[in-house]
């Protein structure tokens, strides 16, 4: 069952990202989003099987920045499954209805920095080669990805790509 995580879900999402991480990076990072004055619920998504939070997925508001102008974006971080359901879907699942709630809620980009092979199955695509930046972090090219929600933003939308506070 994929649905909006609900803060008695919070410990077992922490032991997830422990699990799939091998550390508290992560754990961190989502306290830090869950912190934020505009952290949105609904952009917090698990997928639960017969009580077990069994995968996590956050998505964030973020910002494209190009001179004097902002325009809205959303950042994916983290994905995680427990290693013993990994390679089942779940991810995929996860991704999918994390893009369609940002849909509903009229984010027109979203960005991550993640494994090319396996993103570029859900559309996502690299992000320099369409002109936005990433100075918070320094990455290899392929890595840094955006997946285009509504129709031509890639089109009119270039610029530095800044992740929340909660990630810095």
């Amino acid at each position: 069952m994929i649905r909006t995580e609900r803060t008695q879900d919070y410990p077992q999402v922490e032991h997830l990202l422990r699990k799939a991480f091998n550390g508290d990076e992560e754990v961190r990072i989502v306290e830090r989003i869950r912190a934020l004055n505009h952290f949105e619920p609904e952009l917090s998504i698990a997928a639960e099987e017969n009580g077990v939070i069994t995968g996590h997925i956050m998505f964030s508001y973020a910002e494209v920045i190009d001179g004097q102008r902002s325009c809205q974006a959303a950042g994916l971080a983290p994905l995680a499954v427990l290693p013993s359901y990994q390679r089942q879907g779940i991810g995929g699942e996860l991704v999918r209805e994390g893009l369609a709630r940002c849909r509903k809620l009229g984010i027109p980009l979203v960005f991550l920095i993640g494994h090319p092979s396996y993103y570029s199955k859900f559309g996502f695509v690299p992000a320099g080669q369409h002109g936005f930046s990433l100075k918070q972090f320094t990455v290899p090219d392929d890595v840094f990805m955006v997946y285009e929600i509504e129709p031509s933003a890639l089109n009119r939308i270039q610029g530095e790509f800044r992740y929340s506070e909660a990630f810095i």
